[in-house]
């Protein structure tokens, strides 16, 4: 009789684990319940899609259900929400088509992802307030602008959803307002970074820094009230962009340990504290390559590659998760913007190291090639062994490409003077013969030595 690999969450790595489970194990029992109707879908594409870029919010899907049914014979079940975990009899207890039952597994994945973070205000609840955590999300705030028509949207956080979406509702033509807690932006970005994006958003967008939404009212109309500080706001819609957080009350009741970051905590092999339980994902930790240890970083490709190599261990060819540095990048109106590793000096002396840091500002292309950009760059070290330990980008072009040289650099374990010899691409519509990254090394060192 066959082994079976039941999977709890059908996307990201939940897919991911399912696949390469069926290609290491031909004959491996493999079943996934979703509780939702779409698995395997870019969540990432949802801002581009309220922004019009994207047609069709099938447009998002990368691999349909059937073809996961059909081609890689995987039992995938949509509409089949898990509710109990019973490792003593290793069962799940799955809802679905109206019905109960008790599903057996040899091995188990849970990568059930992370919900958003809703802030507990009065009228948090009411009708024109959105969140966009899924494709019902993103379908049904595009369907309310190319219905209603709204003139002014309110954003409240301003993480990467929240920039995205400020940009997403101004070319609608909305008049955005973003109202954000923290005293800045983007604050895992180096300060003079996040200092960059703030002031090219209020070219563009009204951004309200330190300030909590105290309420959402309606007015005498259709429209909402948002109320923070001394001001009150009106808006057509309000955006909720606090962030998220892991979804481990499924875990918790089976008596999954959480870690220090409050996801599953998980050893190298994704396995949890339960015998033959995996987790991965939004829901989970991971190994943090610059402190090695245990980060919460909920990104898409976390969650494949740690999906992938859960497969494979499933399937029988045990396989490590790889560490993470947080890298991450995105688009603000006309400027990219990227991090990697510890990039913020506080960051760096809470995880244990004595952070130096510096920023410099350079072309993007040799200074005689037509309509060369800026870029800011920032690195940080540590001070006693002159490691490299983070950075963060921005600037209008070149940021994504070189973003992914430190990430590198973080991985090997380099050095700022290792860095600085590094031989990089030249050419002049691309870069000067000094690259940014080069250039921010030197200036580093000079201040290390």
């Amino acid at each position: 009789m066959s082994k079976r690999f039941v999977v709890i969450g059908g996307d990201a790595a939940g897919m991911s684990a399912a696949s390469k489970a069926r290609r290491t194990d031909p004959d491996l029992d493999i079943v996934v319940f979703e509780r939702g109707r779409w698995v395997s879908y870019g969540a990432c594409g949802l801002p581009y899609y309220v922004k019009g870029a994207v047609g069709e919010i099938e447009d998002l899907v990368a691999i349909r259900p059937e073809k996961f049914i059909e081609e890689r014979e995987i039992d995938l079940r949509t509409r089949h929400e898990v509710t109990e975990i019973r490792p003593e009899r290793k069962t799940v207890k799955v809802n679905g088509n109206g019905q109960e039952k008790e599903v057996g597994f040899d091995k188990l994945l849970v990568s059930v992802g992370a919900s958003p973070v809703f802030p507990e205000v009065p009228g948090a609840e009411l009708d024109r307030v959105f969140t966009l955590h899924g494709l019902d999300h993103g379908k049904k705030i595009r369907g309310f602008i190319e219905e209603k028509s709204p003139e002014k949207a309110a954003i409240v956080g301003g993480g990467y959803i929240g920039i995205e979406m400020a940009e997403a509702l101004y070319e609608w033509g909305m008049d955005v307002s973003i109202i954000e807690g923290l005293p800045r932006l983007l604050t895992p970005f180096h300060p003079d970074v996040s200092d960059v994006v703030e002031s090219h958003l209020s070219e563009r967008v009204r951004v309200n820094l330190h300030e909590f939404v105290e309420g959402i009212e309606r007015t005498g109309g259709e429209r909402l009230e948002v109320s923070f500080g001394d001001a009150r706001l009106e808006s057509d819609m309000v955006i909720m962009a606090a962030g998220v957080r892991p979804n481990v009350g499924l875990a918790e009741e089976a008596g999954i340990d959480l870690g220090p970051t409050g996801a599953i905590a998980t050893d190298e092999y994704g396995r949890t504290n339960l015998p033959d339980v995996f987790a991965a994902g939004d829901c989970a930790e991971v190994t943090n390559t610059v402190t090695g240890e245990a980060d919460y970083v909920p990104l898409a490709l976390t969650a494949n590659r740690d999906g992938r190599a859960i497969g494979s261990t499933a399937g029988g060819d045990p396989t490590e998760l790889a560490e993470i540095a947080g890298t991450a990048v995105l688009k603000a109106f006309e400027l990219e913007v990227a991090r990697t590793g510890l990039a913020v000096e506080g960051d760096a002396r809470e995880a244990g190291f004595d952070p130096v840091s510096i920023t410099i500002n350079a072309p993007s292309r040799a200074g005689y090639y037509p309509d060369p950009k800026r870029i800011d760059v920032s690195l940080v070290a540590d001070e006693e062994s002159g490691l490299l330990i983070g950075g963060s980008l921005v600037g209008r072009e070149g940021v994504s490409k070189r973003i992914d040289t430190l990430a590198t650099a973080l991985a090997s374990s380099m050095t700022v003077s290792d860095l600085e010899r590094l031989d990089l691409a030249y050419a002049p519509p691309f870069g000067p013969t000094w690259d940014p990254l080069l250039t921010a090394a030197k200036v580093l060192s000079g201040k290390l030595a």
